[in-house]
C-alpha cells in the first residue's frame, strides 16, 4: 500500500520526539567539574566544559540511504553523509569540528564494501576539514542483516563565542543555504512511495537528467568552512541544521520566536517527483523533507549583505524569511504553519 504520510512509511517524528524524551527522562547523573554539560536542552548538539572552552559532541547516522547503497552496490558517497550529518550539527553553537569516529555495523564481512565506505568517509573529512581518528566495525549478523553506519563528531568553541540562540530576536533575517537534494532524511518514504509505484532506481526523475539512483544517492553539502567563515566576519544569532522534521527545525534555534518563510528555494525535481507520487500536501512535504535548503544563520538585517557574500562564493544563498513574534514555523505562500 501506498503510504500517504512519512508516519504511515514508519516514521512518526512526534513519537519519536515522545520516545527521546522517555529515554533522556531516566539520565539523571551529570559530572562535576571539568567536563561537566552546559544545559542547551533541545539543541543540535552538546556541549561540554573545558574551561575557557566548550567541547561539543554528537552523533548520527545515514539512516535508510544505505538500502538504496545496497541495491545499487554503490558506496562511496555514504560517508560523506556520515560525516555531514554530524558535522552541520556541531556548527549550530558555532563550533568547530575537530574529529570524529565512526562506527559500521555489518551482517556480514565485504572488504570491497568497506573500502568504498571508506572513500566517502575519507572525501567528508577533507570537505569539513576534520581526522577520522577511529572508530569500530561491528559484526552482529542477528541484529543487522546489511550494514548501519553512523559517526560521533568532536567539536570545540569558545564559551564566549557559544550561539545559542537567546540573541535571535523579532526582525532578525533567516538566510538558507541550498541543499543536494534529499540529504539523508526522508529516505524512509521516499523507497516506500517508489517501491508502491514499481519505479526502478534505473528510472529517471520526472524534469532532471539523474535517474533516481542517481538523485537518491547523491552525497549531502557541506557547510563547515562557509559557515565558520562568515562566523568569522558577521554576528549570527542562530543556526539550524535543516534534517529530519525539515523546516520545523529552525524552531530548535529558539522555541518561543517563530520564523515566517516568505521566500523558500524551489525544490528539487526529486522533491516534486516523490510529492505527486505520493499525493503527498505540502505541510507533509515541508515536515518531511528539507524542500532544498540544508542550512540556516540567523543575522540582523544589517548583517545580511555581508554574509551573504560569504555563503553564497560556494553555493546558493538567499534571504528566506524573518524572525517574529510567535511560536513556529510559518510559510504563508501554502498557507501553512509547521
Amino acid at each position: 500500500m501506498k503510504p500517504r504520510s512519512y508516519r504511515e512509511a514508519g516514521v512518526d517524528i512526534l513519537k519519536e520526539e515522545r520516545s527521546i524524551a522517555s529515554l533522556v527522562s531516566q539520565i539523571h547523573y551529570k559530572r562535576q567539574g571539568l567536563g561537566s554539560p552546559i544545559d542547551l536542552p533541545g539543541f543540535f548538539t552538546a556541549l561540554i566544559d573545558f574551561g575557557e572552552w566548550a567541547l561539543t559532541m554528537n552523533t548520527d547516522g545515514v539512516g535508510t540511504k544505505l538500502l538504496v547503497a545496497q541495491v545499487l552496490g554503490k558506496w562511496d558517497t555514504v560517508g560523506i553523509d556520515c560525516v555531514g550529518m554530524n558535522v552541520n550539527d556541531t556548527l549550530c553553537v558555532g563550533a568547530q569540528p575537530l574529529a570524529m569516529v565512526d562506527y559500521f555495523a555489518v551482517g556480514d564481512y565485504d572488504e570491497e564494501v568497506a573500502m568504498q565506505v571508506g572513500v566517502g568517509l575519507d572525501k567528508g573529512a577533507e570537505m569539513a576539514d576534520i581526522t577520522i581518528i577511529g572508530g569500530e566495525l561491528a559484526t552482529i549478523p542477528e541484529i543487522v542483516q546489511g550494514y548501519d553506519l553512523v559517526g560521533t563528531c568532536l567539536g570545540c568553541v569558545r564559551k564566549n563565542g557559544i550561539i545559542d540562540g537567546k540573541e535571535v530576536i523579532p526582525g532578525q533575517v533567516v538566510i538558507g543555504l541550498r541543499s543536494s537534494g534529499l540529504h539523508s532524511n526522508g529516505y524512509t518514504l521516499a523507497r516506500k512511495l517508489l517501491e508502491a509505484e514499481e519505479i526502478a532506481y534505473g528510472d529517471r526523475v520526472p524534469g532532471s537528467s539523474e535517474t533516481w539512483g542517481e538523485a537518491l544517492l547523491r552525497p549531502m553539502e557541506i557547510y563547515v568552512r562557509e559557515v565558520l567563515d562568515a562566523l568569522r566576519s558577521c554576528r549570527v544569532a542562530g543556526l539550524a541544521h535543516i534534517t529530519g522534521g525539515g523546516l520545523r527545525n529552525l524552531a530548535r534555534i529558539k522555541g518561543d520566536l517563530g520564523f515566517e518563510i516568505h521566500d523558500p528555494f524551489t525544490p528539487q525535481p526529486i522533491f516534486t517527483a516523490l510529492q505527486e507520487i505520493g499525493e503527498l500536501d505540502m505541510k507533509e512535504m515541508y515536515s518531511t523533507f528539507n524542500m532544498g535548503q540544508g542550512f540556516a544563520l540567523v543575522v540582523e538585517e544589517g548583517e545580511a549583505d555581508r554574509a551573504l557574500e560569504i555563503l553564497s562564493r560556494k553555493r546558493e544563498a538567499k534571504i528566506i524569511g524573518r524572525v517574529v513574534k510567535g511560536p513556529g514555523v510559518k510559510i504563508p505562500s501554502f498557507g501553512i504553519s509547521l
